[in-house]
């Protein structure tokens, strides 16, 4: 969503940091070209002046240009002026839902993806809160609706109103309230009704609705394609019907963002949540810092730890350990860390939460290192019997042959793939000799919410990072090549790292 902006930004901050001083000229330059890919990325003209005008005001001061380290101090100028304009005054935090039943009432225009989004946050609570939700449609007009929001309910395992038909939608909304208070929930869900624009029928509706209920929360789901135009709906939405925040969806799409940039500055309303795909568990919640962090290249390692601990299995994870720690590392753990790693957004996902390979990730992709070709190691792997994985040294001509015929590839990317093999296995070696089984056990501790590791990275600022450090360390875990060929470090991230030497990655011929 933000990649156009991200590259333009980073462009213009490469260029200060390369640059020992800084005049006053060259900051104000800067910030014209700041200026240019902030409207070019669709944010409204007032929101980009006062932007600029903001951190021009405190980057042309003595304590920037007379600094030792001007650029950097630049981008963290605007890293927390960026952080500002997302979050506004005050941090809302968590939704209002602590006094059961607690009525959320969700609002916008048709197509927005309003009953999408009920069931996402409703599969949010359930899961990650653990509370009681009840869902119910109003939308008594798009054919299925109210079929629609039942099957999400029996996908996610949450609990939907029972439909009656010819029931009007405040009448629909008085049986959940009482359905809610009767069955114990902790929290009932209002889906209503959408329209191609505003009109006064809708308004009066949602209003009649609301004065039923008096919702703990109305959100308002607008699509985060339409720019400005989310923007005005929001303000038109709240004016009529006082909305509490927003959920931006189809944010993973190639949208220029800037309607989350303008969203806060514009309406005085938070962006509480954002859609980021398709499936019931794409959605998280709208971290200003973490967002500035992206835009600005500085990555998301909070959001990377986080996907670690959704996808690796403690179990499993700590039985890999132990063996990794003796040395023994066969075709199976190779094959179970590919796995992780693309359950985690595959390599391109990865890279891109972690701080300063932004652009390393655009240079994996133009190699033609994409995820297929993780795909294609796995079945290489499949392909080969029990006793072959556990032991590789099997691995000669006639069988090689055969694995390669059974996944479809050639012998030349099963040695690539054995080579990549060799190396990681001596790399668990060497740190199980060298006594550095303690730092990867610390990293894996921290990967599941132990304490230490990773985990201790979970509090760090982006924007006291000195991005030049990010970016040589990112080097030094791609092997100082500008391109990942092997991220040892992230090797101890419960074994799903990136394989280390990852030669065996390319195109296939």
């Amino acid at each position: 969503m933000f990649e156009n902006l991200s590259e333009r930004l980073s462009g213009v901050f490469d260029r200060l940091t390369k640059q020992g001083a800084l005049s006053e000229e060259d900051v104000k330059t800067a910030l014209r070209e700041v200026r240019v890919a902030l409207l070019e990325a669709d944010v409204s003209l007032p929101v980009a002046r006062d932007f600029v005008k903001k951190v021009q005001d405190q980057a042309t001061g003595q304590s920037v240009t007379k600094s030792v380290t001007p650029g950097q101090q630049v981008v963290k100028i605007v890293h927390d002026a960026l952080v500002d304009v997302l979050r506004g005054d005050e941090d809302l935090g968590t939704l209002k839902i602590d006094n059961p039943p607690a009525p959320i009432l969700m609002v916008g225009l048709q197509g927005s993806g309003k009953t999408t989004t009920t069931g996402k946050l409703a599969k949010r609570l359930k899961d990650k809160e653990g509370k009681r939700v009840l869902m119910a449609s109003l939308d008594v007009y798009r054919p299925a609706a109210m079929d629609q929001l039942a099957v999400l309910g029996a996908q996610i395992g949450v609990d939907t109103l029972p439909i009656v038909a010819g029931q009007k939608p405040v009448d629909i909304a008085k049986r959940a309230k009482q359905q809610a208070a009767l069955g114990g929930y902790d929290v009932y869900m209002l889906d209503t009704a959408g329209r191609l624009q505003i009109d006064e029928v809708l308004m009066q509706e949602v209003e009649d609705v609301r004065d039923v209920v008096s919702p703990r929360e109305t959100l308002l789901v607008v699509d985060g394609l339409t720019g400005q135009v989310a923007v005005e709906v929001a303000e038109e939405f709240d004016a009529k019907i006082g909305i509490s925040g927003v959920v931006l969806t189809r944010m993973d799409g190639d949208g220029r963002g800037g309607a989350a940039l303008s969203m806060r500055a514009v309406t005085g309303k938070p962006i509480r949540f954002v859609g980021l795909g398709e499936k019931m568990d794409a959605i998280e919640t709208f971290e200003p810092e973490r967002v500035a962090g992206r835009i600005l290249g500085m990555g998301d390692i909070v959001a990377l730890v986080e996907k670690a601990q959704e996808t690796i299995e403690a179990e499993q994870a700590e039985r890999m350990m132990k063996r990794m720690m003796k040395g023994h590392f066969n075709m199976n753990d190779l094959k179970m860390q590919l796995e992780q790693m693309q359950q985690m957004g595959g390599m391109e996902g990865m890279m891109s939460m972690m701080p300063g390979m932004g652009k390393m990730a655009k240079q994996v992709q133009d190699a033609g290192m994409d995820d297929k070709v993780i795909k294609r190691q796995i079945a290489m792997i499949q392909s080969m019997t029990k006793k072959e994985r556990a032991n590789p040294g099997l691995l000669q001509a006639s069988r090689k042959k055969r694995i390669v015929a059974g996944a479809g590839m050639q012998v030349s990317d099963l040695n690539k793939l054995l080579k990549m093999h060799r190396q990681m296995s001596d790399m668990m070696k060497k740190m199980g000799k060298m006594g550095k089984g303690k730092m990867l056990k610390q990293a894996m501790k921290g990967m599941l919410g132990k304490g230490g590791g990773m985990g201790d990275m979970a509090g760090m600022d982006p924007s006291q990072m000195d991005p030049k450090a990010l970016e040589a360390a990112a080097k030094a875990m791609g092997g100082g090549k500008g391109m990942p060929g092997g991220l040892p470090g992230l090797g101890g991230m419960g074994g799903m790292g990136l394989p280390g030497g990852l030669s065996g990655f390319g195109k296939k011929k």
